[in-house]
């Protein structure tokens, strides 16, 4: 049983969500292994998307990630705040450096309406939150669920892969879909006033490398920004696809909102210890993104035109919002 949260409810480390959160209430989790009020069990919370499930006790919370791929996991939730001088900022690509998120959608689209052989098909609205800030394996796994339930993954990697590197290259060749990476508002700005303050600079993406890259590099041209590889103090993605005869890595089951891209790009990336985590806040514009800031131990910025709110995790940020000077006055 689920219901929306009616009163404020605590969720130790992060702190109070209420009523206009767009969270919601459990009796249980939904692998069935804490249930509200037994066990020292205080209290469940579910992001309004259902991605991410906070089992509350007095003094301490767990995070369980739902996978629809059959593989969850179970995450401590460790104190939030901020601690200034904020020594590092960890951004997101899509939505929130690149305005790229129109483009993949349309991708998944194009992938369900092969696997249907319906070139007409179209996504719902009620689909956006579930096709966006997560993997491509997650976002396929959704829609074969909803419209083609005789299909596999598999197969739909192959659709998506194909309507993926055939769209790129006409992107690359100048002739390809208009206005498909762009600059988010602001962006070049914010990104020198950082660089000029001395703070490092993270880029995080679920994005698998031979789609982020052509983003990446797209928008740095239009900026005038340079190499992105000596911009950044470090970037990571999700790796490279695994498909028959070629190895992949790692990145289809570990993506956001686990928290293992932004603990990667901090620890690994940046060599920033987790004792000065608090020095680090994390900037995102989906659900799936807040929570693996949040469940690396950052801070998380949300800002606004992609699906926090729709996603019910606007209480999980430590701040939202509108325009990044807001964030900038924020660091100062």
């Amino acid at each position: 049983m689920t219901a929306s949260i009616s009163e404020t409810i605590v969720i130790p480390g992060i702190g109070p969500v209420g009523g206009d959160s767009g969270m919601l209430v459990l009796e249980k989790c939904s692998d069935g292994y804490h249930r509200s009020g037994e066990n020292g069990v205080v209290s469940i919370v579910s992001t309004g998307d259902r991605k991410v499930e906070f089992i509350n006790f007095e003094d301490r919370a767990l995070a369980f990630v739902n996978s629809a791929m059959g593989y969850p996991a179970y995450y401590p939730v460790h104190e939030l705040k901020v601690e200034k001088p904020v020594e590092a900022v960890l951004m997101d690509l899509d939505g929130t450096t690149v305005r790229s998120e129109e483009f993949w959608i349309w991708i998944i689209e194009q992938t369900t309406a092969s696997l249907l052989g319906d070139k007409n098909f179209q996504l719902e609205d009620s689909d956006i939150p579930y096709v966006s800030g997560h993997s491509v394996s997650e976002h396929l796994k959704y829609c074969i669920n909803k419209y083609c339930q005789d299909k596999d993954v598999e197969e739909a990697r192959a659709f998506y892969f194909e309507h993926t590197r055939r769209e790129l290259e006409a992107i690359m060749q100048g002739h390809g879909r208009k206005g498909a990476f762009t600059p988010s508002p602001g962006i070049k700005e914010f990104l020198l006033e950082l660089k000029s303050m001395g703070i490092k600079l993270g880029l995080v993406t679920s994005g698998l490398y031979e789609k982020a890259w052509p983003e990446i590099i797209s928008a740095f041209e239009t900026m005038g920004l340079g190499d992105p590889k000596e911009f950044y103090d470090s970037i990571i993605t999700a790796g490279y696809p695994l498909e028959k005869g070629s190895p992949g890595t790692l990145g289809e089951l570990s993506p956001k909102p686990h928290p293992w891209l932004y603990t990667e790009v901090s620890r690994v990336g940046l060599g920033i210890d987790f004792d000065k985590r608090h020095h680090v806040i994390g900037i995102e514009d989906s659900g799936a993104g807040v929570a693996s800031i949040v469940l690396a131990g950052f801070s998380a910025f949300g800002v606004a035109d992609g699906n926090i709110i729709k996603s019910g995790t606007k209480a999980l940020c430590s701040h939202y919002a509108e325009k990044f000077d807001e964030i900038i006055e924020f660091i100062e």
